[in-house]
């Protein structure tokens, strides 16, 4: 059997999938509002009630997960916010990389590779962005004046249309490049059982792999246990 290592633990496994559902539910319903061609789906306000009950889940399930898990959480800012040089390496080989399966450029990963730091503080940004938008345009639109309303609905469009194409190539990143090997040793797996192959770990987060008690990896680039 093949050998696997931990990469999630559950409390964190459940906090994607909850918050990654709040954010799909948020963007269709979202999409309905944001294109004129689908107004007809909006009848009766109903998505409106859903995009909004949505919203109180994409909020209140961080909230939740933060105070229990606080450990994890500082460990996933200091890493979303630790940028180097080889970040500035992984930007220049990920083209290559991704479109051309060249991974010779493609310097060490740690535990969150460059492009997953920057999923991260798109997550965090236009997570605040979306709160302070969308509370201001659902409270306060009898209050403010038609200006400022009118920036706050621009605003949250244009944080709608980024996560939105973000969440489009995260999605195709995680379960169908071939590269991640997702739904049987890669990113899908990490996800859904917590797990990836110590194969896959070595290959995408070898920096992160070499830090796993049992394991380091030989300069010749095989692993043995230490």
């Amino acid at each position: 059997m093949e050998k696997e290592v931990e990469r999630y633990r559950k409390p964190t496994r459940i906090l994607h999938w909850v918050h990654g559902g709040a954010f799909v539910m948020l963007f269709l319903t979202g999409l309905i509002l944001f294109v004129p061609a689908l107004g007809v789906l909006a009848q009766d306000g109903w998505s409106r009630v859903l995009h909004r009950a949505a919203a109180i889940l994409f909020v209140s399930a961080p909230l939740i997960y933060l105070p229990l898990n606080g450990k994890a959480t500082l460990r996933g800012l200091k890493d979303a916010f630790t940028w180097s040089k080889e970040d500035l390496g992984w930007l220049k080989a990920a083209p290559r990389y991704y479109f051309l399966g060249d991974d010779k450029t493609m310097p060490p990963q740690a535990h969150m590779n460059t492009g997953q730091k920057m999923w991260w503080l798109m997550t965090i940004v236009f997570g605040l962005v979306f709160f302070i938008t969308g509370l201001i345009m659902a409270v306060l639109d009898t209050v403010i004046p038609a200006a400022v309303m009118q920036w706050m609905v621009f605003i949250h469009d244009i944080a709608f249309i980024v996560t939105g194409c973000m969440l489009l190539v995260h999605i195709y990143l995680s379960v169908i490049h071939p590269l991640m090997r997702p739904l049987r040793t890669g990113a899908w797996s990490s996800m859904a059982r917590g797990k990836v192959s110590a194969e896959y770990a070595r290959s995408h987060h070898v920096k992160w792999y070499n830090q796993i008690p049992g394991t380091r990896e030989k300069k010749t680039g095989e692993t043995a246990e230490s």
